[in-house]
């Protein structure tokens, strides 16, 4: 597999995602009741249920997530808040806090694999990270003073507008860039990847950096308003804007993802949005899905990822729309 120096996996870069997962466990210990002090909602509603039943479906829920999710390219928090703020009896300030967490500890996970196969790069997801992490923070503070019923339909809207771009866009699995652009060719953003599917090697660059980076100021904003990693926003800025290939695009925006969750988590920790019955378990599972699915990444064909994506936006999209619509509650 032809690699450029320097994009692997290295010492310093793992002790980064060490650091990073350290300080998202770290954050779990911050008491679940400081919610009641900032004046949040009950976190559950009340029924006969006994709480290790919900641990147990969010932990296999969470799983599927993982895989899910990866192949997509999202960190997860899509999925994961529009389905288990739609169907389970938790609050959607806990949901998001901990789609947040989730999203972080999926992203991590995946990374060092998506870094050895040669799909996840470091020169490409770095600036992007950049930029969607300051705008997660001011998110993080505008999304805690929304409804819930807002969120959702804002969400759904965001959403399903993304699927419709992706639907329409040609060559979506190998974009043509004709030339770099100087920016990036500054940054030394370019590479080969081997796909596996196919057993060709694939060489790519990208363009309209500059774009690019303001909409992924954007992105950060939606990511800490919704709590969510806005993976699927990363993928169509990086395929879609920037012509970076479909499975490049995918494992690039988990990086991207791990930043900017980290930025937005620590707002929601700090308003003491933190269930730890839904936090530990989601984030279990999401962390042994992401492992799993590294593996089924590297081995389907870049068609069937295209089919997959915009299946999973499709229906996480319409499920927070009707969500905040109050049709489907």
């Amino acid at each position: 597999m032809t690699r450029r120096p320097g994009n692997h996996l290295s010492s310093g870069t793992g002790l980064v995602l060490l650091g990073g997962l350290t300080l998202c466990l770290w954050g779990l210990a911050a008491p679940a009741w400081g919610a009641a002090a900032a004046g949040a909602a009950p976190p559950v509603a009340a029924g006969a249920t006994p709480w290790w039943v919900w641990s147990l479906v969010l932990l296999g829920f969470s799983f599927l997530v993982g895989i899910l999710s990866l192949l997509g390219g999202m960190g997860g928090g899509t999925l994961f808040v529009s389905i288990i703020g739609g169907f389970l009896p938790f609050h959607l300030d806990f949901v998001r806090c901990a789609s947040l967490l989730v999203a972080l500890c999926g992203a991590l996970s995946a990374g060092p694999g998506l870094l050895r196969y040669g799909m996840g790069d470091l020169r490409l997801s770095l600036p992007a990270a950049l930029m969607t992490s300051s705008g997660a923070v001011f998110g993080a503070l505008v999304g805690l003073k929304l409804s819930a019923q807002t969120v959702q339909t804002a969400l759904g809207l965001t959403i399903l507008g993304i699927v419709f771009i992706m639907v329409r866009a040609k060559r979506l699995e190998y974009p043509e860039v004709r030339a770099a652009d100087p920016l990036s060719i500054l940054l030394g953003i370019s590479g080969v990847y081997l796909d596996r599917a196919t057993e060709e090697e694939v060489p790519w660059q990208v363009h309209r950096t500059p774009l690019s980076l303001l909409l992924f100021l954007l992105i950060g904003i939606m990511a800490g308003v919704f709590g969510i990693g806005a993976g699927w926003a990363n993928v169509a800025v990086l395929n879609l804007i920037m012509g970076a290939p479909l499975k490049v695009a995918v494992g690039t925006s988990k990086l991207i993802v791990a930043l900017t969750d980290t930025a937005a988590a620590w707002i929601y920790l700090h308003s003491g949005a933190v269930l730890l019955v839904v936090v530990i378990p989601s984030i279990i599972g999401m962390m042994l899905g992401s492992w799993a699915g590294v593996y089924v990444l590297v081995r389907i064909a870049p068609v069937r990822l295209r089919y997959i994506v915009i299946a999973l936006l499709l229906f996480a999209g319409l499920r927070s729309l009707l969500k905040g619509l109050g049709i489907w509650n």
